[in-house]
């Protein structure tokens, strides 16, 4: 019957041919092999793949010459099929004709080439002929161990490679300790792929180089924010005090993470001209930006920051909070005696009617500290009692310790604090107590419940 075999695979349509391949495939028959060779020939791409691969389950050194003819086929796909199951073939002949594969135009077909050459043991015997295998393998980082010799592939690969090709060039390359290297990263800055625009920025940043300055000036503009933002670091290891003014416009991008990067740079370059835009940051609404705009102001050390960083002290955040507490300890030992407090005091009395319980506690606390005159301050929270009424009087300083072990991860510790507020009344401690009746233990939620009681009674 292995001449009707023949038969149905000179007949039929491609599908129909292509299941006779798949039965020949499994049939384990050792017969299987010359119709198997006959379907490599087929006018199908398909058909041919298939019987290509198919060979390679009988290892038997009748398909090797076909095989190799195949190389030739004008489908990448087949040509890859081919390669493929000469390499598991193991036949020793391939190996001329499949090195000659590493230069072909599909990569796939390269790839596999390179795979099958290794499989039969197939060692480079030149340079030249190694670094085809590392191009081919996809293996870039290989070409760092050639150093100067790598260079010349990955710039080609930077040209014309793929996206994910020239992002793995431009890696490659910054490993490389060659004077090719920085204008190929400024070359890779115009690149259309984000990802490969940012790891050649991060190169530059690392060598710091000044010519660059200009190209990496421009990616402050760039469509996407992640781009942005390590252009603002490079940009600062390249350009210097000269990028001041590019990183001043950089903290008013529409991205809280440029933003951030923006005040961290300054910071670091220890501008004191950016002052005015990092305290103008001051009201952004990410809290991180607003740390980070506090620490910079801290590295940069001017005064002018005082007053900001006082207000600061009545942020909704306890890290930011907390972050301008200890700024202000750095940048002036008895900073709560400077000049430009006073003209703050209508807004930190503003702040006993602000309806988050720690901004009116920070307020009073704030008020307390600057010794502030009583009267003047109730002359201050009269007005603004006008639009709000008047906080409650300032907590026991008990509450915000206990407050903060009421939120604890330790449920013991929670319940000690909450069992503490029974005995302590105070009612300033009212919302608080509310938040924990939510608290995933039932002891807990009991305990905030009668001190919540007692304050009704109190």
């Amino acid at each position: 019957m292995l001449w009707w075999k023949y038969q149905q695979l000179r007949m039929g349509n491609a599908k129909s041919r292509l299941a006779v391949v798949e039965k020949l495939a499994v049939s384990g028959d050792d017969d299987a092999v010359g119709p198997l060779i006959f379907a490599l020939k087929d006018k199908d791409e398909g058909v041919r793949c298939a019987a290509a691969k198919a060979l390679m389950r009988f290892h038997d050194r009748r398909a090797v010459e076909p095989l190799i003819g195949m190389l030739r086929d004008t489908a990448p796909l087949a040509r890859a099929a081919a390669a493929e199951t000469l390499g598991h073939l193991g036949d020793p002949v391939a190996v001329n004709h499949l090195v000659g594969f590493l230069r072909d135009p599909d990569p796939i077909v390269r790839t596999i080439a390179a795979r099958s050459l290794d499989r039969l043991g197939w060692k480079p015997g030149s340079d030249s002929h190694r670094v085809l295998q590392i191009l081919a393998m996809g293996n870039l980082l290989q070409l760092v161990a050639l150093g100067p010799e790598g260079v010349s592939p990955l710039l080609e690969l930077l040209r014309n490679g793929s996206p994910n090709k020239q992002f793995s060039a431009v890696k490659a390359l910054g490993q490389i300790n060659d004077p090719r290297v920085r204008p190929a990263m400024v070359e890779a800055l115009r690149k259309p792929s984000p990802a490969v625009r940012i790891a050649a920025l991060g190169t530059l940043e690392r060598l710091a180089e000044p010519t660059a300055y200009t190209e990496v000036e421009k990616l402050l503009r760039d469509n996407h924010a992640s781009v942005r933002s390590a252009a603002v670091e490079a940009a600062t290891r390249c350009g210097g005090a000269r990028a001041t003014p590019a990183l001043l416009k950089c903290l008013k991008d529409a991205s809280w993470e440029v933003r951030q990067a923006a005040a961290n740079a300054l910071g670091a370059l220890g501008e004191r001209s950016a002052v005015e835009g990092l305290c103008e940051l001051m009201g952004d609404p990410d809290r991180d930006v607003r740390e980070r705009v506090i620490a910079a102001l801290g590295q940069i050390a001017d005064r002018r920051a005082v007053a900001p960083l006082v207000l600061a002290l009545l942020d909704t955040e306890s890290s930011v909070r907390a972050a301008a507490a200890a700024t202000l300890s750095k940048l002036e030992r008895r900073w709560e005696e400077n000049a430009g407090i006073p003209p703050l005091t209508p807004k930190i009395v503003q702040a006993l009617n602000h309806p988050d319980y720690w901004v009116r506690h920070s307020a009073g606390k704030l008020l307390e500290l600057l010794k502030i005159d009583p009267n003047h301050v109730a002359e201050a929270a009269a007005v603004a009692a006008m639009a709000k009424p008047v906080a409650a009087e300032l907590p026991h300083p008990a509450v915000s310790v206990l407050a903060d072990l009421l939120f604890d991860r330790d449920r013991d510790l929670r319940l000690a604090a909450a069992s503490a507020f029974v005995r302590l009344r105070d009612k300033s401690a009212a919302s608080i107590l509310t938040a924990a009746l939510r608290d995933a233990d039932f002891f807990v939620r009991e305990a905030a419940q009668t001190a919540l009681a007692g304050l009704s009674a109190a």
